[in-house]
């Protein structure tokens, strides 16, 4: 009998090519990930943030036209509100044999990337431990554990372009030494029982949907993953895409015989000089939450990576701002763009007196604006980036950038968009509310009613009452 790794396939065509490769694990490159029919991604890159499969503040039609975004991170999570109850709406919906579920219910275009991970980024610290054979996850109706082969079973369903594997992670609390080990264990036997159905167990007829799978690496030392390791370098390498890192540090331990794969992190770096910071130690592809985060701020980018015109290093020794914050009313008269320079829609068709006018009147396209901006700062932050280290200058222009800008982003001052469960965290008990109470303003009407209620005259009042309310005066006859 010929054994399953005998059974194994050659490894699979990659879809990452490195066109600058870097001289050790531990050192920035370029390269580029191709997928069929999809657009193609430029590394070192970023992978948009969604909430329940769209991008906040920006409409279908407002990425098509006003913004270069090529691929988007969605949490399966997000979409389990009936589950394990009832089968979750995404799963029910009519599907063609070439299309995916998952495309069609996010109404995303065909040429976009679409990454699947059991969590959305930022993950909600859950108040249930992971279990042996799940994770707990967060849905818009609660807590509920996603047991592994319900996973499986969803992406076959939802066809995603990229799967990140199931990982046993501990969020919001350090893991023991026992934790560790079975946080190993269970994400091994994920990665095995996963990479399994996805290459050998489904129909052949049907490999054109075979996502690409990108293995978990855990925010762990290198001894403690070590049989793991071992295995992606040997039996699960031909069906490993790319890796999955939730932790910079990790990028250390990649063993070498998997340096030419892809790596995507999920450490959620704070400022761009964190992302500097990650993508010297090698990270192709991140998620960056402070885009969003900032945009929810009323907050707009204002940096670039490489020194351009308006950049004089010699006219000024302080750091400039890598912001500006928008509900400050020092913008409130200034036709200036949002950012001098800018080539965006919103600083190509307004200023920021509009802007600060949106702000101050909670008026969404405030926030819409905001959105592209920041965005486009990204792009070109990347694009420059890339272009540094292909030109062998990355190293003095990261620390130029970190001489050029402050360390940290300005303090948000005004109120953002209303908080919604799903898209926040949990609220601790002696924590005040985040949102105020959408209907005060009825209670406050209701006890002005009662106060002018006790001015008007019923049926049993007496003489000494009309008196009191104003209604005559009382006879001494």
């Amino acid at each position: 009998m010929v054994s399953e790794a005998a059974q194994l396939p050659e490894q699979m065509p990659s879809p990452f090519s490195l066109l600058h490769p870097a001289p050790s694990v531990l050192a920035p490159r370029v390269g580029k990930f191709v997928i069929p029919g999809r657009k193609i991604i430029q590394t070192p890159h970023y992978v948009a943030i969604t909430s329940r499969g769209t991008i906040p503040h920006l409409a279908p039609d407002v990425i098509r036209e006003h913004t270069s975004i090529g691929s988007l991170y969605l949490g399966l999570e997000d979409f389990l509100e009936k589950a394990p109850q009832a089968t979750p709406p995404i799963l029910n919906i009519p599907q063609a044999p070439h299309e995916s579920r998952l495309r069609k219910f996010i109404a995303a275009r065909d040429d976009d990337i679409l990454v699947l991970g059991t969590r959305r980024t930022p993950p909600v610290v859950t108040p249930q431990s992971n279990l042996a054979n799940g994770v707990a996850v967060l849905t818009s109706v609660g807590f509920h554990h996603l047991e592994a082969p319900y996973w499986l079973d969803s992406l076959k369903k939802l066809r995603p372009d990229i799967v990140i594997g199931m990982s046993d992670i501990c969020y919001g609390y350090p893991p023991g030494v026992k934790r560790r080990e079975k946080m190993v264990d269970r994400t091994h036997a994920y990665t095995r029982d996963a990479t399994n159905q996805i290459y050998h167990e489904t129909d052949p007829t049907n490999s054109e949907h075979r996502p690409l799978y990108f293995a978990p690496i855990l925010p762990l030392e290198n001894t403690q993953q070590g049989l793991y390791l071992d295995d992606l370098v040997g039996e699960l390498r031909p069906n490993i895409s790319g890796l999955a890192l939730y932790d910079a540090a990790s990028l250390d331990i990649i063993p070498e015989k998997l340096g030419d794969l892809p790596r995507l992190c999920f450490s959620e770096p704070a400022t761009p000089q964190q992302v500097l910071r990650e993508i010297a130690l090698g990270a192709d592809i991140l998620t960056i939450p402070f885009i969003g985060n900032l945009s929810n701020a009323g907050i707009a980018l204002d940096f670039s990576f490489l020194p351009n015109e308006a950049d004089d290093e010699a006219s000024s020794s302080t750091p400039k701002p890598l912001a500006v914050d928008f509900w400050d009313p020092s913008h409130a008269i200034s036709l200036a763009p949002l950012k001098e320079g800018c080539e965006c829609y919103a600083c190509q068709n307004h200023h920021r007196a509009y802007v600060c006018h949106l702000l101050s009147v909670k008026e969404m396209l405030a926030w819409t604006l905001l959105q592209i901006h920041n965005y486009h700062v990204m792009d070109l932050f990347f694009t420059n980036v890339r272009r540094s280290i292909a030109n062998g200058t990355f190293e003095a222009d990261s620390m130029a950038f970190e001489r050029r800008y402050e360390s940290s982003f300005p303090e948000q001052t005004g109120q953002g968009p209303r908080l919604r469960g799903y898209s926040s965290y949990v609220s601790k008990r002696e924590e005040p509310k985040r949102n105020a109470p959408a209907y005060g303003r009825l209670n406050d009407a209701l006890e002005k009613y009662a106060e002018s209620q006790s001015s008007v005259a019923t049926p049993d009042t007496d003489a000494e009452g009309l008196e009191e309310k104003g209604m005559g005066e009382k006879s001494g006859i």
